[in-house]
């Protein structure tokens, strides 16, 4: 009987807990909605599933808990129950993982004419690279890697040499415009998350992983990584800086490129 009690107290806590807890979601800024609408949707059918399991059992605690005399019957198979049972858990998995894919196959799809930005991640920093004015990166290799050269881009490149590089951990992007970012590790696995994007994504070493967004927000947020990826993990952190055009234009052009910073290490 007390099992049964505590059981159905549990619910209560639980469902409390979250209806009346202060933590929420970060306001979001970006075109990610769809993501959060998903995970509310994962709250709900976890929750149904949650409170239907709990207090079934605890019913069964009590409805047939040990009296005198009374004798339990052996029912070997219930086709119904079993089909019903059935029936129930596969939609249930249907509803969370149809609009998950869904969502995912939209993140992964950037649209036409998506500006292009690298983000690559080291133990344990954050720097990235845009392309210059032929809007096109130049080849990298790790060999090329050194104090220098942070994202070894390959100096026989000519694609490379008007890449924008830049190696303090702070990325600046425009308002409104869609970005594809490309992420890339260059030694163990590391995972790009900025919670107010509601963006994030592992960084592998030896492939270039994406996704895309579109920023709806000027501001200041947090790009973390959220792969333990060594003692120094914690203090992997970057900035993202959402610009207004002008702003961003002006921020740009005041970066150097890798021709630029080539030059500097000769003199």
């Amino acid at each position: 009987m007390m099992v049964a009690l505590v059981m159905a107290l549990v619910v209560v806590a639980s469902l409390l807990f979250h209806f009346l807890s202060p933590w929420r979601p970060t306001p979001i800024a970006s075109n990610w909605g769809f993501i959060d609408d998903t995970l509310a949707l994962t709250f709900i059918v976890t929750t149904f599933g949650f409170v239907a399991v709990v207090l079934f059992m605890s019913y069964c605690l009590y409805r047939f808990r040990h009296q005198p005399g009374r004798r339990s019957t052996y029912e070997p198979e219930n086709r119904r129950l079993e089909l019903l049972l059935g029936g129930i858990t596969t939609l249930a998995v249907i509803l969370l993982l149809a609009p998950g894919l869904a969502v995912w196959g939209r993140f992964i799809t950037p649209p036409e004419g998506a500006m292009e930005v690298e983000a690559v991640g080291a133990q344990w920093s954050w720097s990235f690279r845009l392309p210059g004015a032929d809007n096109k990166f130049g080849a990298t290799d790790v060999r090329f890697i050194d104090a220098n050269n942070v994202l070894g881009v390959s100096p026989a490149d000519p694609r490379g040499r008007d890449d924008v590089i830049v190696a303090n951990g702070e990325l600046h992007l425009p308002e409104g415009r869609p970005i594809k970012v490309l992420l890339r590790s260059i030694d163990v696995l590391h995972d790009f998350y900025v919670p107010q994007i509601r963006a994030k994504m592992d960084l592998v070493p030896g492939m270039e992983t994406y996704f895309w967004f579109t920023p709806t927000k000027t501001g200041q947020f947090d790009i973390l990584c959220v792969a333990y990826c060594g003692v120094g993990h914690p203090q992997m952190r970057g900035a993202l800086i959402i610009d207004s055009e002008n702003d961003f234009r002006n921020w740009l052009a005041a970066q150097q490129t890798f021709a630029q910073m080539k030059k500097a290490e000769a003199y």
